[in-house]
């Protein structure tokens, strides 16, 4: 039988049965020696004997738990990042069969494990190389696309051309760096530097940005929030994020509307909202707006590439937050990302209001 390959358990049975016949032995050569008083030595040898089963019971099943609370130890090892720990497993039992698999199950992982990490490096390489190839071929055609400007002043349908041509330029070098930082965000390449960060400053670096845009396009661009909140993030990368959400905002937005960036703790969650009361986003889309170059049947910007949903979603799910979109056609579009913070982090001051290119 299967259950006695172990030799643990194979002494336990051969303990008890060895219990069981000594007693039994003795139970008879008592009950001939003092018949009078059988009942009573029987009764009191059959107590030991229960007791010195369950003795050996005790220490089988003990040193079981301790075979089992070892392994459970050298698994949190592992799943704490030693990857070199294994089970001891040089028993036969069905649990020391467990405990094999277990560590052929590790091995498995720390084989794909590696294999994904080679595979990162080449993409990371490669990513890199992309990055230098397109590049001087982009700046070449910047530069050439300048002179011919400089040469345009006299016919006024050439510079015209050259304009189309300089924002053509735009837009590929703006997809080609989209792309590049969706890749390095797939391939898990890049180190999030998180710091404490004022929140409020970093809002009023993006209203910055885009105050000439909003001068220029007729529209108001407003901050409401707090400037006591602080936020553990990479600031470059999170500002990265949510300047994607108020381009999305300017771009869906006619003259004359609004844009505001609001921010916001209660408990121990950051909100971050961008909200405006331009176009809206059809319901049939929002599904599926933060797929990748997705485009929308009733959306009328030309412009867009589809990227900048995607990359502000992924930076701020990196950082461990949420993001939501409410909107309605027509009436306006609310994107809220959510940060969970420490609870030795929570700050708190009145609210302030600043707007930014307003009429």
């Amino acid at each position: 039988m299967k259950v006695f390959v172990n030799h643990k358990t194979k002494q336990l049975f051969v303990c008890v049965l060895l219990i069981f016949l000594l007693f039994l032995l003795i139970n008879g050569v008592c009950a001939g020696l003092m018949p009078r008083r059988a009942v009573f030595l029987v009764s009191l040898l059959s107590v030991c004997e229960g007791i010195l089963i369950l003795t050996v019971l005790y220490l089988y099943i003990r040193g079981q738990d301790r075979i089992i609370e070892d392994a459970i130890l050298r698994i949190r090892d592992y799943l704490a990042g030693n990857r070199d720990v294994r089970i001891e497993c040089e028993e036969e039992g069905v649990l020391y069969r467990l405990f094999h698999e277990v560590n052929v199950l590790a091995a498995v992982l720390n084989a794909h494990a590696e294999n994904e990490s080679s595979a990162k490096k080449v993409l990371k390489d490669t990513i890199s190389d992309i990055s230098h190839q397109l590049k001087t071929p982009l700046a070449a055609l910047n530069i050439y696309n300048g002179l011919m400007q400089e040469e345009a002043e006299q016919s006024p349908a050439f510079k015209e051309f050259t304009e189309l041509s300089e924002q053509e330029l735009d837009r590929i070098e703006t997809l080609v760096q989209n792309l590049l930082k969706m890749a390095k965000l797939d391939a898990g390449t890049l180190v999030f530097e998180k710091t404490g960060q004022n929140v409020s400053e970093m809002m009023e670096e993006i209203g910055r940005r885009f105050e000439v845009r909003a001068r220029q396009e007729g529209k108001t661009l407003m901050l409401s929030g707090s400037d006591g909140i602080f936020l553990a993030c990479d600031r470059s990368w999170l500002m990265e994020a949510v300047s994607n959400l108020v381009k999305n905002a300017f771009d869906h937005t006619e003259r004359g509307g609004a844009i505001r960036i609001e921010w916001s703790q209660s408990a121990a969650v950051v909100q971050i909202r961008v909200c405006d009361d331009g176009a809206g986003i059809h319901p049939e889309d929002l599904p599926y707006i933060f797929k990748r170059f997705y485009r929308s049947r009733f959306s009328k910007d030309t412009e867009g590439i589809g990227l900048g949903l995607p990359l502000a979603k992924a930076v701020i799910e990196a950082h461990s937050g949420t993001i939501e979109v409410d909107s309605e056609p027509g009436v306006g579009t609310v994107f809220t990302a959510s940060f969970l913070i420490p609870a030795d982090r929570l700050y708190g001051s009145p609210d302030i209001r600043k707007p930014l290119g307003c009429k």
